[in-house]
C-alpha cells in the first residue's frame, strides 16, 4: 500500500466514491463503510484504523476535493451525512454560509475563566467550551439557568449513525419549562454546517422529545471576541434566530457608562 498524507489519501477515495455513484443531474445517493476499504485495496492506499474517520474528516474538518466541488449546481453544495450504522450520504443542500455580523455591539462580560484553565486548554474548540462554561455565556445568550451536563458526547442517532455533540446543556425558564441545548465549537476559520446543525437538533427531537431544541454555535472572533448563534433547520436550511457577541474583560475594565447602556 502506498504511504501518502492523510489528507491526500482521504481525497482519493472520497473522490472515486463519489464518482462510482454521481452523474448528471443525481443529487443524492448513499454509500458503505465497506466501499471505502473496497476502494482503497482498488487504489492500494493505506487504510487508517478507524475507517470511518475518511467520511469523518469531509464532514467536519476538509473541503471535499475541487472535483466535487465543481459539480455543484449554484447555488447548492454537497455534504456527506450519516444514513445509518456504518452508512453514509451525499446530499446536495442549498448552499449556507454563516460568518459572525460585523455591525454587532460587542457586550463586555467580566471574565470569570481560571487562569489554570486557559494556562492548559489544548485546542481552540475545547478552549472555547470551558470559556463559554465558566462565564456562563450559554445562561446570558439564551435568559436561561443552564448547566453542562456532557462534552464531547458520542452517541448514536436513528437514520444518521454515530455522531459527537460537542457539549450538550440541560436548561429551565422561569415558568419550568425544560430545555435541552447541544452545542457546538468553531474556530476562527471554521464554518458552521447544516450536518452538525441536523444531527444535533434530530438527537434532542429523538432523545429529549418532551424538552425543546435550542441548538447553539460558538465561534471565535478576533481579539478574543465570541460569537453565539441560536440556530434552526427549515427544509435543510440552517437559520440563524439569534446571534449576539460577547468580549470577556476583567471587571475593573469594564466600561460602566457601556454597561448602563445596554439597559436599552
Amino acid at each position: 500500500m502506498a504511504e501518502q498524507p492523510a489528507i491526500n489519501r482521504y481525497k482519493a477515495l472520497i473522490e472515486s466514491i463519489f464518482f462510482d455513484h454521481w452523474k448528471n443531474g443525481v443529487e443524492v445517493f448513499e454509500f458503505a463503510r465497506a466501499d471505502i476499504k473496497a476502494k482503497a485495496i482498488e487504489l492500494e492506499i493505506a487504510l487508517p484504523d478507524n475507517i470511518g474517520d475518511v467520511p469523518y474528516s469531509f464532514r467536519y474538518r476538509t473541503p471535499l476535493p475541487d472535483r466535487i466541488v465543481e459539480t455543484q449546481p449554484k447555488g447548492r453544495e454537497w455534504i456527506i451525512e450519516g444514513a445509518g450504522r456504518s452508512r453514509y450520504r451525499f446530499k446536495l443542500v442549498p448552499a449556507t454560509r454563516i460568518r459572525p455580523r460585523e455591525d454587532l455591539i460587542v457586550i463586555a462580560i467580566p471574565d470569570a475563566t481560571p487562569e489554570l484553565i486557559r494556562a492548559y486548554a489544548l485546542d481552540d474548540e475545547q478552549a472555547l467550551l470551558a470559556i463559554v462554561r465558566y462565564n456562563r455565556l450559554i445562561d446570558t445568550f439564551l435568559g436561561l439557568t443552564t448547566y453542562s451536563l456532557q462534552n464531547h458526547l458520542r452517541t448514536t442517532v436513528k437514520g444518521i449513525g454515530q455522531i459527537e455533540i460537542d457539549e450538550l446543556y440541560i436548561g429551565i425558564d422561569k415558568r419550568g419549562c425544560h430545555y435541552a441545548i447541544p452545542v457546538q465549537a468553531k474556530g476562527g476559520k471554521d464554518q458552521i454546517g447544516v450536518v452538525q446543525t441536523t444531527q444535533d437538533v434530530r438527537f434532542v427531537e429523538q432523545k429529549f422529545p418532551d424538552m425543546r431544541c435550542r441548538a447553539i454555535s460558538a465561534q471565535f472572533m478576533v481579539e478574543g471576541v465570541i460569537a453565539l448563534f441560536e440556530l434552526a433547520l427549515k427544509d435543510d436550511e440552517i437559520k440563524v434566530v439569534e446571534e449576539r457577541h460577547y468580549k470577556l474583560v476583567p471587571a475593573d475594565q469594564l466600561d460602566r457608562n457601556a454597561v448602563r447602556d445596554y439597559r436599552d
